[in-house]
């Protein structure tokens, strides 16, 4: 028998990247449902990063803290037909694995990856080495203001653009409750891979997200955060603040 065999597992990932968490748990036996609690969408208005782009020369750092951000910087990068080598002079900060590799996939090199992939650890691994100098931040339109709040104080000049937001997609409401409601689909465990996650799945079950019986799994400690803010309890935490950390914590919580 599989480590998750006879475990229903509810991935709540953005469609478009709900593949990698789904197929590592099927791999492992579980039951997978799936209903995005988050969507990604294009901004209202992209001039704020083009014009950022535009004078990328001026910057010394750039930090990327998702995927989502590294791929909508490159599209306007493209969009505004500039070239890898405007970037090159650029030191790049990683939030994560995901992020970093994202980034080296478009032939860039990232300068600092933080052992733990949160906000704090981003400012720690920066702060002895950014004053004076100037730091754009592209990330989602709604994201915690620990990275730019910290490094100003030690010195640093910072940029924060809006590369993407994310929405809860209305369409999941229906289907998550239905989910919710059917003790033939009822998921044993939830899994949250962000802070956005969770409070689009509170908001999208309404009373359903505390009924008993429905283990949370979080990816990590800020994301507990949330969920413990918001009144929910916290069965699982990943160790390593990855996909692969999540997929783990969840299988060891079996034996």
């Amino acid at each position: 028998m599989k480590p998750l065999s006879e475990l229903r597992i509810l991935v709540g990932r953005a469609k478009h990247q709900s593949d990698v968490l789904s197929s590592s748990l099927r791999k492992l036996g579980a039951e997978i449902v799936q209903v995005p609690f988050i969507e990604i969408r294009s901004c209202r208005s992209y001039r704020p990063l083009d014009q950022a782009l535009k004078n990328v020369a001026e910057y010394d750092w750039l930090i990327l803290t998702s995927v989502n951000g590294v791929d909508a910087l490159w599209k306007r990068f493209r969009k505004l037909k500039l070239t890898k080598k405007a970037l090159q002079h650029l030191k790049i900060a990683a939030i994560g694995p995901a992020t970093r590799r994202a980034i080296e996939e478009h032939g860039l090199k990232v300068t600092i990856m933080p052992k733990e992939y949160v906000a704090e650890a981003v400012v720690k691994s920066l702060q002895k080495r950014v004053r004076g100098k100037r730091i754009l931040l592209a990330r989602a339109k709604v994201a915690r203001d620990v990275i730019p709040h910290e490094l100003r104080k030690f010195g640093a000049r910072v940029d924060v653009v809006e590369a993407y937001e994310t929405v809860v997609p209305k369409s999941s409401r229906t289907r998550l409750r239905a989910v919710l409601k059917n003790p033939r689909r009822c998921p044993d465990v939830i899994t949250f891979t962000s802070s956005s996650t969770v409070r689009n799945f509170a908001a999208l079950a309404g009373k359903l997200a505390r009924q008993k019986g429905l283990r949370f799994a979080s990816i990590g400690p800020v994301t507990s955060g949330t969920l413990r803010e918001l009144g929910l309890p916290v069965h699982i935490e990943a160790k390593a603040y990855t996909i692969p950390g999540l997929v783990k914590a969840i299988k060891n919580s079996r034996s």
